[in-house]
Order: C-alpha cells, then sequence, then structure tokens
C-alpha cells in the first residue's frame, strides 16, 4: 500500500516509520523544508527511544520517504493521514487550521479515490469539516472525484511511541463506509495478525474516544495527587494508599503515581479541549474542570514545600534541579511542570541550576540563559542549597548520597516524583519532601 502522511511530527513521523516498517510504501510531507532535510540527512527532530534506528532502516529500504510537496504524491495514495498539529485556542479550544489547511490542498489535488485520515487530535465534528473542505475545492475546480474520510486516533505514549504503535492495545478506526473500512483494515491486517484488537466504529464515536481515554488517564492522576495532598494533612502514606487501592481490578495500579502534575503535548490540551466542546453545547464537564485545576495547582506543590522549609525566603539561594521533560524518556518540555517550578524559583530570586538526560537542549530553546545548564547531575548540586527531583529518569533513582553531601551547602531535597525511599533518606541524614508522605527534618 502507498500511504501519505501530512506533518512529520510525533504522531506524523512515529505513525509513518512504523508503517513502513510493516511493507508499506510511506511518504511523510512536511512544510518546513529544514526538517525534511534533516530527516532525509537521518537527524530526527524529536527524541523517541527505537525512531532512529526504524527510520533509518526503511529509510534504505526505500519504503521511508520525506518531502515538502504533497501535491507530488496525493494521487499515488491509498490513504492520506493528516497528522498536524491542533494547538490550544485563546480559549482552550483546538485551533483546526493547520487540518483544514491540508484537507483544502489535497482537494486542490486529488484525482483518485482515496481515504483522507484524521491521525491528529481533534474534536468530535472535525471529519465533517474535513469532508467540506475537500469538497469544496473538488469542486471550485469543477471535478466529481470520489473520497472518503475517516478518523484513526493515535494512543501513543511519549518515550515508548515505537512499541506502542507496532504493539497496540487496540486500534480505533471511525468510518463511514465499507470502502474506507477495507482500506484501513487492510493498512492495518499486520497488527490483528499478532492478537491486537482494532475497533470498527462511527467517525463521531472514534473522535471522541481519543478525548475520553486522555481525559481519564488526567483524571486518575489528578485524583491521586489530591488524594496525595490529603494524606500529607492527616499523616497517611500515599506510596501504601495507592498500592491499595491500585490492587482492586475496577481500580487498576496505572497512572496512580502522586507527582507534581502532568504535562506534555496530548493531557492538558486535550481536557482543555473537551471542556470547550462541551461548553459550546451548554454543557458543563465539571469533573473535567475539576481535573484541570487540580493540576494546576499541582505543578506549584512542589514551589510551595520549598518556600514553606526556607521561611518564604529564598533570594540568592541555589536551587539544584534534576529533571525538565514533562517525563522520562523524551525531551517534550510542552506543558512540563519543570518550566513552573523554575519561573517561580526566579522570580523569587533563587539561582537556578538544572541537568536532563535528554532535554537539555529543548531546555535551553525555552529557558534561554535565566539558568545554569549543567553537564551533569552532579554539578547541578555544586553550591546547592537544596535538590528538587521534578522528572523521574532511572539515571536519578540510585544518586551517591555520600558525593551529595559533598557538593551541597545543605543536605535538603525536594522529591517531586517519590523516587526515593524514606528509610533510605533517613540513613544518609537527608531533609527530605515528597508528595503525599510524611517529611523528614533531622
Amino acid at each position: 500500500m502507498n500511504i501519505s502522511i501530512v506533518g512529520t511530527g510525533y504522531v506524523g513521523l512515529v505513525s509513518g516509520a512504523c508503517l513502513a516498517e510493516t511493507g508499506a510504501v510511506v511518504y511523510c510531507i512536511d512544510v518546513n523544508q529544514s526538517k525534511i532535510d534533516s530527516l532525509n540527512n537521518g537527524i530526527m527532530p524529536i527524541y523517541e527511544p527505537g525512531l532512529e534506528d526504524i527510520v533509518k532502516r526503511n529509510v534504505l529500504k526505500e519504503r521511508l520517504f520525506f518531502r515538502t510537496n504533497l501535491s507530488e504524491v496525493v494521487n499515488e495514495s491509498d490513504a492520506i493521514f493528516i497528522a498536524v498539529g491542533t494547538p490550544p485556542d485563546e480559549d482552550g479550544s483546538a485551533d483546526l487550521k493547520y487540518v483544514l489547511g491540508v484537507a483544502r490542498e489535497i482537494g486542490q489535488h486529488l484525482n483518485n479515490y482515496s481515504v483522507i485520515v484524521t491521525k491528529s487530535t481533534v474534536p468530535v465534528g472535525t471529519a465533517k469539516k474535513v469532508k467540506a473542505a475537500i469538497q469544496d475545492e473538488l469542486d471550485k475546480r469543477g471535478v466529481n472525484v470520489e473520497f472518503d474520510v475517516a478518523s484513526n486516533p493515535e494512543f501513543l505514549k511519549e518515550g515508548n511511541a515505537v512499541d506502542d504503535f507496532l504493539k497496540p492495545d487496540r486500534i480505533v478506526v471511525g468510518v463511514e463506509t465499507e470502502a474506507a473500512e477495507k482500506v484501513l483494515k487492510r493498512l492495518y491486517k499486520p497488527f490483528v495478525l499478532n492478537n491486537h484488537p482494532i475497533f470498527v466504529m462511527d467517525i463521531t464515536s472514534s473522535e471522541m474516544t481519543k478525548y475520553a481515554a486522555n481525559s481519564m488517564l488526567a483524571t486518575k492522576i489528578s485524583f491521586i495527587n489530591d488524594i496525595a495532598n490529603l494524606c500529607e494533612i492527616v499523616g497517611a502514606d500515599i506510596n501504601q494508599v495507592r498500592k491499595g487501592i491500585g490492587a482492586d481490578s475496577r481500580i487498576g495500579n496505572r497512572f496512580l503515581y502522586p507527582g507534581v502534575g502532568y504535562g506534555g503535548s496530548c493531557f492538558p490540551k486535550d481536557v482543555q479541549a473537551l471542556i470547550k466542546t462541551a461548553k459550546s453545547l451548554d454543557y458543563d464537564l465539571k469533573v473535567l474542570q475539576a481535573v484541570e485545576e487540580v493540576n494546576m495547582n499541582q505543578k506549584t506543590v512542589l514551589f510551595k514545600k520549598i518556600m514553606n522549609h526556607f521561611g518564604g525566603y529564598i533570594k540568592g539561594k541555589t536551587i539544584a534541579i534534576w529533571g525538565l521533560s514533562f517525563k522520562p524518556e523524551t525531551d517534550d518540555m510542552r506543558e512540563a511542570p519543570s518550566l513552573v517550578l523554575i519561573e517561580s524559583l526566579l522570580e523569587k530570586g533563587a539561582i537556578v541550576a538544572v541537568y536532563d538526560p535528554i532535554a537539555m537542549h529543548e531546555a535551553q530553546r525555552v529557558l534561554g540563559d535565566k539558568v545554569k545548564f549543567c553537564k551533569d547531575m552532579y554539578e547541578t548540586l555544586i553550591g546547592a542549597d537544596a535538590l528538587a527531583v521534578v522528572t523521574e529518569w532511572s539515571e536519578f533513582r540510585l544518586p551517591n548520597f555520600k558525593v551529595m553531601e559533598r557538593l551541597m551547602n545543605d543536605k535538603v531535597l525536594f522529591d517531586g516524583r517519590n523516587i526515593f525511599d524514606l528509610e533510605q533518606i533517613v540513613d544518609f541524614g537527608f531533609k527530605y519532601h515528597s508528595i503525599g508522605r510524611r517529611a523528614i527534618n533531622v
């Protein structure tokens, strides 16, 4: 099969590379010439484990191509995936200008039947707008070309996206016609053969499934964070509580890890967009409104703990920060809790030294020269008055506490991801503050 994917961001690039891995010929299209040039030279625009290898392999096998001109491949494609960004508008709704721009361009060049698939995360009703935009361009040309629209939301976890695509929990497809269903089932047949389920439904339900899934996961995160904050007040241990509730098969133990709030390109944007969609239909999603409010507050928790420890005065204090990306195994800084903490610390006059295993380049782009960027985790500790762990990278879990003690002005640790054992901290004599557990002030 010949597939075109418009957009070489996180979703488009991973999808294109993984579909090429199954034998399809895939054209990845992007208007950004420098990005296309980099991809053609084997340089990845994002960090994702395993992605670089799979891209290079399929380029060499001439199954994966990177281009800037969609018109060259429109009529060679059995399906055209729209995987461009849908950034939040000022009111929180998803901005569809890029999606509809691609739809209009398809309509300007389409001469053969194809299935136009929305892969971007889009609000309910977007497929109808895509269909109308394509048809409008066909009408302007005075041509009659059959086409179908479909919805195929992605459920990829950053940091595990390649495995998620190749070994999906499920594949969701929304279609209007048997012809479109046939094309997409053929495309995803290699995955179904490995017993991964494919759910074919109407387009509206497919569009809603994506938002509902991300909103449910965000809800679990905000719930456990809210309970963690209460645990601190009543003297309970959130780690014990989450194990107790997570053992219930109706609840499950995933996404029940307390921390400093969720970030990234999906959860914040999708929760806001679903709330906005409901409001536009005169319905209030009260649970999700609370989920968003809890998450915004949770991003300030570590800062409040730091301020409280230092008596409300941190001017001139050096705060070391381990972890900048919104989660491990990615360089994505979008909506990262670390940014909220850093800006708050700087506003109060603190000196901030930072380190992240992967996201340093992206952090430098976002933060400029506001902070000190360090070559490793221990350099951040030189002369530090406190350490804040914001992202739970594996290399932070077993540090050399004796080295830490030697480098720091004071042994103060704020653990925003609960990666350290309380007993271990006591043994090394650190003052310790975490999420939903008792503080240790030795």
